[in-house]
């Protein structure tokens, strides 16, 4: 998921209000699929025996607990600044991934404990019916489509909530390859299969909620943005007329966007007035090409070298 695929370009004119549109309306279908999967998938594969696609279904259902909290969060992250908030609520956006990584190692947990339960208790496992074969073959097919929707809307938005709910839709889908596999070797003979499936299926959520935990943490305190943007947005700085270099250059996370601290380098001799025209500059050059919301512009005095006032 590279964040390149975010960046904002020269004149790009993407508003909150586009953003907001696209992840409602792809949240939206992606509510649509789940709530269909997760009650095929629980139904089916308790009436089946399969306990790989009953986890499957409960991988389902949390995502329908994800998309109402995407659905929430891009409501209230949009929100104008206030006398309490002066900086604007992006934040709420790092909050909910946070929650929702804490949601999904959860689910992972819980899946994880019913399939050890399972597996010791091996002797009890029935064949599990065809028909469990033929919709975990169906939700694969229809969490790869979402997962390519979802992540086409996500990088038109720039939005990286938004990629990371496609990227979770793209973890289902091997979630549910997995689930075919173990009831394949459930229908061949090989019933411990089915329980060993759906333990990967728990790991592999736990991990997807470990690591937008771990990220969303980070971005609560401050992180900062990676290393190519950074290097990105200082090209974009000295290329700003008049500039003469750029140093104590930081970046932090607000959402998905980004605020910027940075010390320019400008001729000594020039007028307040020519400097805030240089500062102005550089503020306007970050905000049209980067996803910048904030600038703090520090312009120090420059002489060539050997130059003495």
């Amino acid at each position: 998921m590279p964040n390149a695929d975010l960046a904002r370009a020269p004149g790009d004119d993407d508003g909150d209000a586009a953003i907001a549109h696209a992840a409602s309306r792809s949240t939206w279908v992606s509510v649509a699929v789940n709530s269909a999967l997760s009650a095929l998938q629980i139904a089916v594969g308790s009436l089946s025996g399969s306990a790989a696609l009953v986890a499957d279904g409960i991988h389902s259902l949390s995502d329908l607990v994800a998309d109402f909290l995407v659905l929430f969060v891009s409501a209230h992250s949009r929100a104008e600044p206030d006398d309490r908030h002066p900086y604007g609520h992006h934040r709420f956006e790092n909050a909910a991934s946070l929650a929702l990584g804490l949601l999904l190692a959860g689910v992972g947990i819980g899946m994880e404990w019913t399939a050890v339960i399972r597996i010791e208790h091996h002797e009890a496992i029935p064949k599990v019916e065809v028909t469990a074969l033929y919709i975990a073959l169906a939700a694969l097919i229809a969490k790869e489509a979402l997962f390519r929707y979802m992540l086409a809307a996500a990088r038109r938005a720039k939005s990286a909530m938004l990629v990371a709910n496609a990227w979770h839709a793209r973890s289902d889908a091997a979630s549910s390859l997995v689930v075919g596999l173990g009831i394949i070797g459930n229908l061949a003979g090989y019933s411990l299969l089915d329980p060993v499936a759906a333990l990967v299926v728990g790991m592999m959520v736990l991990k997807m909620g470990w690591s937008f935990g771990w990220e969303a943490l980070h971005d609560l305190m401050d992180q900062s943005a990676d290393d190519d943007e950074v290097e990105a947005i200082r090209s974009t700085i000295l290329a700003t007329p008049d500039v003469r270099g750029c140093h104590n250059l930081r970046t932090r996370k607000l959402g998905d966007m980004l605020s910027v601290d940075v010390h320019v380098d400008i001729d000594a001799d020039i007028t307040v007035e020519a400097g805030h025209t240089i500062v102005q500059a550089v503020e306007n050059a970050l905000r049209d090409r980067h996803r910048v919301l904030g600038v703090m512009v520090h312009a120090d005095p420059w002489r060539p070298a050997g130059q003495v006032r």
